[in-house]
C-alpha cells in the first residue's frame, strides 16, 4: 500500500470530527475576517517554511554535495542561496528561535547550565506567554496556518495558532511511529510493512492541507510549516532510495569530502581552505554499551578511511548510502509540494524558505525499538546513526558537528525562492543571517507590525531587502550557547569556546573553516568579545526572567 493511501486511511478514522471541525473552522475564519484589525489582502504572499533535521551544510547538490537533490537545486537556481546563514546547533532551540524570533535562552527553551538553574532545559523548558509563535500573529492577520511533521516545542500546534496539524512526535521510527497526531487527535500506529514512511507522510499532509485550503479558503493567504524528521537518526530509508546510492561511498569520507570541497571551489563560494579531519572528536555523548551492540563495523572516531578494516568500510559506506537516500527522498517530497503550489497557481507569490535545524550529527546511540544486528541496514529493525566520520564529510568544509557552536554545528544551507520578489536569481548571498531573522522577515512580508506590549526586544532583523537582491550586510552581533559551548560573531570576527577548552578567535572573512586561531595574536580583541558574550548572556538571562 502506498504511504499516502495509508495516511488517508488513518485520517478517515476521525473523518466525522474533521467534518465538524471544518464547519467550526469556517465559522471561526468568518469571525476573524470580520473583526481582525489587520486582515491580509487576497494578494498577500503565502509562506512555506521547510525545515530539515540534522542536514549537513554541504549535503545538497546546490551546496557542493553529491546527493541528488534536483528539486531543491531548482529552487536555488531560481532563487537565492545564503552562504552565511546560522541556526542554534540543536533541534529544539532552533525551533524556538525559528518560530518566536528570540534566542532560545530568552524564551526558556535552552539554558545556561552554570547561569540559570531555575529554568528547565531542552524539551522541558516552558516558553513564556509573551513569546507567541509567529503562527498566532499570522492568524490575526488573516492567514491560515498549517503544520506538518516534527514539533519539538512546548504546547500543541492547534493551541499555538495552527488551523491544521499532522504532528509526528515519534522521532525514532520512520516506518511505524507510535506517537503521531492529526489535528491533536492520536492516530493508530501503522505496521512496519504498511507502506508508511514518515518523510512521505509529512509531505502527504502538507499537500492535503494545500488542497483543502484551495477548496475552502482560497481568499486567504496561508502559512505552511513543513518540519521533516529526515535525515535525523535512526537511518531509516526506502529500499529503492538506498539502491540508488549503492557503492557511491566506497571511496570513503576523506575522498568524498575533498570532492565536495572541489565543487564548492568551482562555485566561488569560499576562500581556499578546508578544515582537517578532527580524528580525536567523537560523539558528543558516550554510550559504550550501544557501541558494543552495533558491532565491529562501527567507528567511534573519524580516523582516516584507510585505517578502517574492510568490515568497517562496508558498514560505514552503507550508513552514508542510507543517509543520502533519506536526503534524496526528502527532496523528492519537496518536489511534490512545489508541484502542488504550481498547480494551484500560487508558486509565483509564495515565499519558500528551506534550511536545517543544525549541522550533521556525530552522535552514536540506540533508542526506541533498539537495534537488531541481523536486520537489513536502513530497515525498521535497525537503529544506526551517521557518526563523526560522515558527519565531518556532510559538514564540509567546516569543523565539528551538531551540538557544537563551531561552524560545522551551526552553519546551515538556506534557500529562498519567491519569483514575485527575488530580483536576482541563482545568487549566492553573503548576508550574515540567523534563524532569529525568520520571524522579523515573515512579519514584514505579511505586513504585520510589532506589538507594543511590554516584552523583550527581538534580536533579529528582516531579510526582505536581501531577498530582493540588496546587499545589506548590516553590522551584526550573533550569539550562541549550547551544552557548555559558547560563541559570538561580531562582523567578521568569531570567538568560540568548546566546553572545557579555551577561547579561539577566527577571522571568518579569511578563514570560515576556523583553521587559524588568532586568540594569542589578538588577545585584546579576544577579551573584548568575551566580555561582550558575557554581557549578552546576562541580558538574555534577564529576558528569560521577564513576566507579562
Amino acid at each position: 500500500m502506498k504511504t499516502r493511501d495509508t495516511f488517508a486511511m488513518q485520517s478517515r478514522t476521525i473523518c466525522a470530527w474533521q467534518i465538524f471541525r471544518g464547519w467550526l473552522c469556517a465559522f471561526s475564519a468568518l469571525l476573524v475576517l470580520a473583526f481582525a484589525p489587520n486582515v491580509a489582502a487576497q494578494d498577500s504572499p503565502n509562506i512555506v517554511l521547510i525545515l530539515a533535521d540534522d542536514l549537513g551544510f554541504s549535503d545538497l547538490g546546490c551546496y557542493g554535495g553529491e546527493i541528488e537533490t534536483p528539486n531543491l537545486d531548482t529552487l536555488a537556481t531560481n532563487g537565492i542561496r545564503y552562504s552565511q546563514f546560522y541556526n542554534t546547533g540543536r533541534c529544539w532551540p532552533t525551533r524556538a528561535s525559528l518560530l518566536t524570533g528570540y534566542y532560545a535562552q530568552q524564551v526558556r527553551r535552552d539554558r545556561f547550565y552554570d547561569w540559570q538553574p531555575e529554568f528547565k532545559t531542552g524539551g522541558q523548558g516552558v516558553r513564556p506567554d509573551w513569546a507567541p509563535l509567529i503562527s498566532v500573529a499570522l492568524g490575526k492577520a488573516g492567514y491560515r496556518c498549517y503544520h506538518s511533521g516534527k514539533w519539538h516545542m512546548n504546547g500543541a500546534p492547534m493551541k499555538n495558532g495552527f488551523h491544521g496539524s499532522y504532528s509526528l512526535d515519534d522521532h525514532g521510527r520512520f516506518f511505524s511511529p507510535k506517537r503521531h497526531l492529526l489535528d491533536g487527535m492520536a492516530l493508530p500506529q501503522p505496521a512496519r510493512d504498511s507502506g508508511y514512511y514518515a518523510t512521505t507522510a509529512i509531505a502527504d499532509h502538507t499537500i492535503e492541507s494545500l488542497v483543502s485550503h484551495a477548496e475552502e479558503f482560497s481568499d486567504q493567504p496561508f502559512f505552511q510549516f513543513v518540519a521533516f524528521t529526515a535525515p535525523h537518526f535512526p537511518l531509516h530509508a526506502l529500499p529503492e532510495d538506498i539502491e540508488k546510492y549503492r557503492g557511491k561511498y566506497d571511496q570513503g569520507w576523506n575522498e568524498l569530502r575533498n570532492q565536495r570541497w572541489q565543487r564548492m571551489q568551482e562555485s566561488k563560494l569560499f576562500p581556499t581552505q578546508l578544515s582537517e579531519f578532527e580524528s580525536e572528536i567523537g560523539p558528543p555523548y558516550k554510550f559504550a554499551d550501544d557501541l558494543a551492540q552495533l558491532g565491529a563495523g562501527e567507528s567511534e572516531f573519524p580516523v582516516a578511511w584507510d585505517e578502517l578494516s574492510d568490515e568497517q568500510k562496508r558498514f560505514q559506506a552503507t550508513k552514508m548510502e542510507i543517509h543520502a537516500a533519506m536526503v534524496d527522498r526528502m527532496d523528492q517530497e519537496i518536489g511534490r509540494i512545489v508541484e502542488q503550489l504550481r498547480s494551484m497557481g500560487e508558486l509565483e507569490n509564495t515565499l519558500i524558505v528551506f534550511l536545517s535545524d543544525n549541522g550533521a550529527s556525530a552522535e552514536i546511540m540506540i533508542r526506541d525499538d533498539g537495534h537488531d544486528p541481523m536486520a537489513e541496514m536502513g530497515s525498521a529493525g535497525s537503529h544506526l546513526c551517521l557518526g563523526p566520520g560522515w558527519s565531518t564529510n556532510c559538514n564540509a568544509p567546516f569543523r565539528k558537528h551538531k551540538t557544537w557552536v563551531h561552524e560545522g554545528g551551526i552553519a546551515t544551507p538556506c534557500i529562498v525562492h519567491w519569483p514575485a520578489q527575488v530580483k536576482i536569481s541563482n545568487m549566492w548571498h553573503q548576508q550574515v543571517a540567523h534563524v532569529i531573522d525568520i520571524v522579523p522577515t515573515i512579519m514584514e512580508v505579511a505586513g504585520i507590525e510589532s506589538e507594543s506590549a511590554d516584552k523583550p526586544f527581538m534580536p533579529g532583523i528582516s531579510l526582505l531587502d536581501s531577498i530582493q537582491g540588496e546587499i545589506i550586510l548590516k553590522s551584526r552581533e550573533l550569539w550562541w550557547y549550547h551544552d557548555g559551548h559558547k560563541a559570538i560573531r561580531d562582523e567578521n570576527w568569531k570567538l568560540v569556546n568548546s566546553k572545557g577548552s579555551q577561547w579561539e578567535l577566527f577571522d571568518l572573512n579569511q578563514d570560515r573553516a576556523e583553521t587559524n586561531d588568532l586568540a594569542d595574536e589578538r588577545s585584546d580583541l579576544k577579551q573584548m568579545l568575551a566580555d561582550k558574550w558575557k554581557t549578552m548572556a546576562e541580558r538574555f538571562l534577564e529576558d528569560a526572567k521577564h513576566e507579562e
